[in-house]
Order: C-alpha cells, then sequence, then structure tokens
C-alpha cells in the first residue's frame, strides 16, 4: 500500500517540457474538446414520447427496464470516478488529469441525458425495481468498493481492480453491450430517434473512457507483469455478475421477438466484449520494457 502525497513539489508547467503535445492522454484531451461538445437539452424527444404512449405494456417495459439499468449506470460512474482522478493527480500524471476532467464531466452529461429523455417521454416513475441482485453486486457494491479503496490504496494492484472494473467491465462489457441492444432495437424502426442520438454520442465519449483505461492498464502491466494475474482475478471476478445481469435483462423478453429482434443473443454479445478486452490487455504482459510500443498501441486506440 502506498501513501499519497499531500504537498506539491513543483509544477511541470513552470519548467521547460510545459505539457507533453504528443502524449496519448493529451491526444484524448484533444479529442474530448472537438467531439464532446454535444448538449442533451439540444435533442428532441418528441418522436421518442410518442413511441412510448403507443407502446403496448411489454414493450414500455422493455424500454423501461433499459433505461433503467443504463440511467443509473451511468450515475454510478459519475459518482464513482472521482478516486481515479484524484490518484493520477496525486501521482502527478498532468496529461492523465487534464483529460481526466473532461472524462468526469462526459459521464455527468451522459446522466443528465437519460434523466432528460426520462422527463421527456414521461417515464418518470420509480424503475429501481428493475435493479436485480446481478446489477446490485456490480454497481452496488463491486464498482464503488474498487473505485473508492484508491483513496487509502493507490498501488498498481489496487488500480488495476479499480480500472479493470469501471473500463474493461463496467464500461467496455456492459456499456458496450447496452449501446449495442438500443442500436438493434431502435436505430432501424425510427421508434426512438432521439435516444439513438444521445446514444451515438455517448459512444463516441466511451470510446476515448475506454481508451484511457486500456491504455493505462497497458502502462500498470507492461511495467509489472504479474499485474496481469491482477486483472484476470478482477475479470473472472465480475463475469458471472455481469452475464447474469445480461440476462435478468432479457428475461423480460420471455424469448419472444420484441421489435423485431431476437434479444438472447446480446448474452453472446457481452461474452464477446468481455473476451475482447481481456484480449487486448493480454498485450501488454509480455512487454516489460516496452513502455513506447504501449504509447504506440494506445494511440490506434484514439485514432
Amino acid at each position: 500500500m502506498n501513501s499519497l502525497p499531500k504537498v506539491h513539489t513543483g509544477f511541470q508547467s513552470s519548467t521547460e517540457k510545459l505539457l507533453d503535445w504528443n502524449h496519448p492522454m493529451y491526444k484524448l484531451y484533444e479529442k474530448a474538446k472537438k467531439f464532446g461538445g454535444w448538449n442533451p437539452i439540444d435533442i428532441d424527444f418528441s418522436v421518442d414520447r410518442q413511441s412510448v404512449l403507443n407502446s403496448g405494456p411489454k414493450e414500455r417495459e422493455l424500454v423501461a427496464q433499459l433505461v433503467a439499468l443504463f440511467g443509473a449506470g451511468e450515475e454510478a460512474v459519475t459518482l464513482d470516478f472521482l478516486p481515479v482522478l484524484y490518484t493520477m493527480a496525486n501521482e502527478g500524471r498532468l496529461e492523465d488529469t487534464i483529460y481526466l476532467t473532461t472524462f468526469l464531466y462526459e459521464e455527468a452529461k451522459h446522466t443528465e441525458f437519460f434523466a432528460r429523455w426520462r422527463q421527456e417521454v414521461g417515464m418518470t416513475e420509480d424503475l429501481s425495481k428493475y435493479h436485480t441482485d446481478n446489477y446490485k453486486k456490480v454497481f452496488y457494491e463491486m464498482l464503488p468498493q474498487a473505485m473508492n479503496a484508491l483513496y487509502t490504496d493507490n498501488s498498481p494492484e489496487a488500480q488495476v481492480r479499480a480500472l479493470t472494473t469501471y473500463h474493461m467491465v463496467v464500461e467496455g462489457m456492459l456499456a458496450e453491450s447496452g449501446y449495442h441492444s438500443f442500436r438493434l432495437g431502435f436505430q432501424a424502426t425510427g421508434l426512438l430517434p432521439g435516444m439513438i442520438e444521445g446514444i451515438k454520442n455517448l459512444g463516441r465519449d466511451e470510446g476515448r473512457h475506454i481508451g484511457f483505461g486500456t491504455y493505462t492498464l497497458r502502462r500498470l502491466i507492461s511495467q509489472d507483469p504479474k499485474l496481469y494475474d491482477v486483472f484476470t482475478e478482477t475479470m473472472d471476478g465480475l463475469l458471472p455478475y455481469a452475464i447474469g445481469l445480461i440476462n435478468d435483462t432479457i428475461a423480460i423478453t420471455e424469448g419472444e421477438e420484441m421489435y423485431g429482434v431476437d434479444w438472447t443473443i446480446m448474452t453472446d454479445y457481452a461474452i464477446k466484449q468481455y473476451n475482447t478486452r481481456e484480449a487486448s490487455i493480454s498485450k501488454a504482459k509480455d512487454h516489460f520494457d516496452a513502455y513506447l510500443e504501449i504509447e504506440e498501441e494506445a494511440e490506434a486506440i484514439i485514432e
């Protein structure tokens, strides 16, 4: 366990170094400035409202369930992300910290988006009934525990556990599967154009967020390959609850097609996302001294 510094010993921007304009995290910051300026209040939800009003009880319940899980999930990652920003700042990682200021802003905006959508379409009832035991295990318990541990333990092991939980499973597996479910069910039909517009913006933001998580995990594991075991243990510990959550979500369809979709395919899609994230991080374990290579791979992710 490492203690966190309490005082500054100097400031990078006052030295000849200034900022590293080629740092992968600074490049993410530039992309956030360029692409992250969308505003939820500008999105038209009038068609979405009519579609929700015209939907049958079961169809409405499916949408309500998806929104309940996604909206609360965005709130959770907004509330729980600050320890990572705190850790990067305390380690003096200026470019990382500069980028992460946009990261937290974007998560807050995602929370606003789902709240505005619910208000505009008239879906303002209590949706917490859709938070199953698997959902609560991940979002109520494991995510905040892994993140808040960084306040007292900023060791590489603690960082790997936090980043794996947040970026690889919650964002890289569950959120990506959620985006796919919305696109699958509602993009072609045109029933929820406001939702789809927002999801496209969210997806662009989250791509940058996952880029940060992937880059940082690779950086840590390249410096100490034994941390790959911490990564896989964390992934494997979360997998049963993540798959359980996906299965809970599609159970409402009772095996029937809704909105022209066989929702049972979402389990396979989620597992594919899980395997993709694991394969991406595994590239770092054999490159103990290959920090420059990690930077190059991270830039490919960012682009």
